[in-house]
């Protein structure tokens, strides 16, 4: 399956009645200090505190009758696990979500208010693959991949699409990757709606496979060492394509630069981030001379944070 402009145009009506039209924000004092004037798309407004509740609702719309009857699954380490299950509550079906052990008890607490039945693995990929598979023989459910489906990914290119059609001509839009998912779909909304935009991600140092594997021209795994909890996964076969074929760089910061940037949002636009959502602006505050005097959009991809664990960590990457 290919992701025509039409899929992305027709995810973005289906979803409509069930999303936020989430505002673009900018402040004076970050361009400033940028170099360059940034339109942040305020996914952390989003249902559910992030852009998740897109893809989520696209794919499980998507489904037929037969394949939502006996409920969805899913391995997540929190934004699309409460995606999905407002989404299964949305449409009155379970929701079985298989989590980390680490993923924060804000995100877990999210699921639950969904009335998601979450089942709790070690945090590895392996581990979180083996208990879904477990989990959907048990119950007969049907998976939704939190980044590797066409579906998915076609839902969470309309934050981008919503982001060209709100704001004048962007040089540059700049999004998180850890699967791929909000990355690709971004990157396929500027060739059919902005096709001179250039594409760039932000990822984690301690979980540079993106980079890595765009260097290599091969799927490279995650070394998952990041506060980003958000990026910690491998791309997938699916977005990984996409992303190489039509993203420009990704620039990678360190967990300090993630704090900073976090917390530059906090302070001057007094709205809540999650680390993983920092990430972007982080990058474009590394390499400030490569964005000067342009207009930079970015995803600001959610804001379900422990509000403790981040002031801790505003502490301990003083």
């Amino acid at each position: 399956m290919s992701i025509s402009k039409e899929v992305i145009e027709q995810a973005h009506e289906r979803i409509k009645p069930y999303i936020h039209r989430t505002p673009v924000i900018s402040s004076a004092g970050i361009n400033e200090q940028a170099g360059c004037k940034i339109f942040f798309k305020c996914e952390n407004f989003q249902k559910i505190g992030a852009f998740k509740a897109r893809g989520a609702m696209n794919a499980a719309l998507s489904l037929s009758k037969a394949d939502l009857e006996k409920g969805l699954a899913t391995h997540s380490s929190g934004n699309h696990a409460q995606a999905l299950a407002r989404a299964a509550k949305l449409l009155g079906v379970p929701a079985y979500i298989v989590m980390p052990s680490t993923a924060p008890e804000v995100k877990k607490r999210g699921v639950k208010g969904f009335e998601g039945k979450i089942f709790e693995c070690e945090p590895t990929l392996a581990a979180r693959e083996t208990t879904l598979a477990e989990v959907i023989a048990q119950t007969g459910a049907t998976e939704i991949h939190p980044f590797n489906n066409y579906d998915v990914m076609a839902g969470q290119a309309t934050a981008a699409k919503e982001l060209f059609e709100d704001t004048d001509k962007l040089d540059v839009i700049l999004a998180p990757v850890g699967g791929g998912g909000l990355l690709s779909g971004t990157a396929l909304a500027a060739k059919y709606f902005s096709s001179s935009t250039q594409v760039i991600a932000g990822e984690p140092e301690g979980a540079d496979d993106a980079y890595r594997s765009l260097k290599s021209g091969k799927i490279e795994p995650s070394q998952a060492k990041s506060v980003a909890d958000g990026l910690l996964t491998s791309l997938g076969d699916k977005t990984f394509p996409i992303i190489r074929e039509h993203v420009k760089e990704i620039i990678t910061v360190s967990d300090h630069e993630i704090i900073a940037a976090m917390r530059m949002v906090w302070e001057r636009m007094k709205i809540i981030i999650e680390p993983s959502c920092a990430v972007p602006l982080a990058a474009l505050l590394k390499d400030k001379k490569k964005f000067t005097r342009k207009n930079v959009g970015i995803i600001l991809s959610g804001g379900n944070v422990d509000l403790e664990r981040a002031c801790n960590l505003f502490v301990e990457y003083k």
